[in-house]
């Protein structure tokens, strides 16, 4: 078949996680109740940061906009899949699949970043506790988000002009729920090995970059940590950091065994369930790791309430 390039009209298949009529039901349950609360759980989150004055302060603005870019990167692929499961269609427009590709990436790259300016809040917190207010400034915060999503724009408009590059034969079905990027370039008919490349590359920067940044950070605070005399201080000094060491951890060990198997097996059907970690489980989750650790936020919570 000769390769053609998709057009406006043109459609995708979305095989999603199961084609067992009996199982999309509990599927479309399943995935609506996860989405709901992952909806609910940010809005909550956002909202208790607006609206406690105790909670205007840069770790929190840097959360709320971090349960802001999860809503955003759930709403990204949760919904369409929701719409299939539901009317039993299994299909995307070439418009709306490059669309999705491109906003999950841009929201999946704004997480990262975000995670690694809160890495870099933590370590002016406790390396530099007496000039935190000073160095962590609402200029410097603001500029830091704006940055970060300046970043992930320029991310998500790389993925964009690498994926429109691709022509696709006719019937495209795609073994997944929604359209991902790298799943995009294996079943292109055109010649993909400078784009796998690029796509490597660009993942490498703007994942490798903010993670190593993270690791470097958590170095620095470890060994302000230790040099504390006290274990009471060191015990206090740590949990300030705890909740967002778990959310780094969820968050990249999530995508990192998804990017792993995904290079070693040729196996698309275990990707797409495993991309459910870090898709729909892990934004999730990050409200409620914040709010059962942290009595800051279950304080403007009850006041709210």
């Amino acid at each position: 078949i000769e390769p053609q390039n998709r057009t406006a009209d043109s459609e995708f298949l979305l095989l999603g996680l199961s084609g067992d009529p009996e199982v999309q039901p509990l599927l479309f349950g399943l995935f609506l109740s996860m989405y709901l609360v992952t909806m609910l759980g940010n809005l909550l989150m956002i909202l208790a940061v607006v609206s406690d004055s105790h909670l205007h302060t840069p770790m929190y603005f840097f959360l709320s906009n971090l349960s802001l870019a999860d809503i955003s990167f759930s709403t990204t692929t949760v919904p369409k899949m929701l719409l299939n499961l539901q009317t039993h269609s299994k299909s995307i427009t070439y418009a709306g699949c490059l669309t999705q590709a491109t906003c999950y990436s841009l929201f999946g790259c704004l997480d990262s970043l975000l995670l690694a300016v809160m890495a870099y809040d933590r370590l002016v917190a406790i390396c530099q506790p007496l000039h935190y207010l000073v160095i962590m400034s609402p200029r410097l915060c603001a500029l830091l988000v704006l940055l970060s999503f300046s970043i992930s724009l320029l991310d998500s408009q790389l993925h964009y002009f690498l994926v429109s590059q691709l022509s696709f034969c006719a019937d495209v079905e795609i073994p997944h729920f929604f359209c991902e990027p790298s799943q995009l370039f294996k079943l292109a008919c055109s010649d993909t090995f400078t784009n796998d490349i690029l796509i490597y590359f660009i993942g490498a920067i703007f994942g490798g970059v903010p993670l190593s940044w993270i690791l470097f950070s958590y170095y620095r605070i470890v060994s302000s940590i230790l040099r504390v005399p006290s274990a009471g201080g060191k015990y206090k000094a740590f949990s300030t950091c705890g909740s967002h060491l778990s959310v780094v951890c969820l968050f990249y060990g999530t995508g990192l065994g998804v990017y792993l198997s995904s290079a070693v097996s040729s196996s698309l059907k275990k990707d797409a369930v495993a991309s459910v970690m870090y898709t729909v489980v892990t934004p999730m989750l990050n409200p409620f790791i914040y709010s059962l650790r942290n009595r800051d936020i279950k304080s403007a919570l009850w006041r709210m309430i």
